[in-house]
């Protein structure tokens, strides 16, 4: 049997198209451990119809959606860094600096299934083997005939609309992140930056970021830090 038969064709779309609204599929009450002995109570919310038909999910912390212009992060899906605690990037310290953010006033945490900047996990994997011989993240992931990043920004903005939150405060570091969600319609009120979490392993990477994506992160600090 072919193994696409029955299989459900998913349409592509131009990144100007006007999109449908999504709407929320089901909102689910999940405690969250954030320490060895804290709990946070949190609503975790899916989707019907987001442009790229993903699993992307919204944690909902205290009253966000009460609020005018909540504080939001969006970040993207890292098996490494998020589960398994990867020192070569910077991104299960800043999801876990978000969440004690969020949870002290009440916040969103969109979490988007764009591992690797949109590239899957295993073309990570690969891009690692790329940077061990002297590539940057950019470079490698352009050796790997991919572009420099592939993350879809039209999700987060149709989750936010979805659920009522049309004005936000932004939780980031990557101004495209921020203009992903003006061009949706999302008023981005202010940027607010994550700290600067440096390990020997992603120094490297902070720099790459830094100089190829224009994240706005002190150099200073990651060239300093030990």
């Amino acid at each position: 049997m072919d193994a696409d038969a029955g299989s459900e064709s998913r349409p592509v779309r131009t990144p100007d198209e006007p999109l449908p609204p999504a709407r929320i599929r089901s909102s689910v009450s999940i405690p969250l451990q954030l320490g060895p002995d804290r709990f946070v109570p949190a609503e975790v919310v899916s989707f019907h119809g987001l442009a790229d038909q993903g699993e992307h999910v919204a944690v909902v912390f205290g009253d966000a959606l009460k609020q005018e212009c909540p504080l939001v992060r969006v970040h993207s899906e890292c098996l490494t860094g998020d589960v398994l605690g990867s020192a070569r990037c910077d991104c299960g310290p800043q999801l876990r600096e978000s969440m004690d953010l969020l949870r002290t006033g009440g916040g969103l945490l969109l979490y988007l299934r764009q591992e690797g900047r949109g590239i899957g996990l295993y073309n990570k994997l690969e891009a690692y083997l790329l940077q061990d011989v002297g590539m940057d993240t950019f470079a490698a992931n352009r050796a790997l005939n991919f572009g420099d990043d592939l993350r879809d920004y039209r999700v987060a903005a149709q989750m936010l609309a979805a659920l009522g939150t049309h004005q936000v405060d932004m939780l980031t570091n990557n101004p495209a992140k921020a203009a992903g969600l003006s061009e949706r319609g999302i008023v981005v009120r202010r940027r607010l930056s994550t700290g600067v979490h440096v390990t020997q392993a992603n120094r490297r990477y902070l720099m790459a970021k830094i100089d190829h994506a224009g994240h706005e992160i002190n150099v200073d600090d990651v060239r300093s830090a030990k």
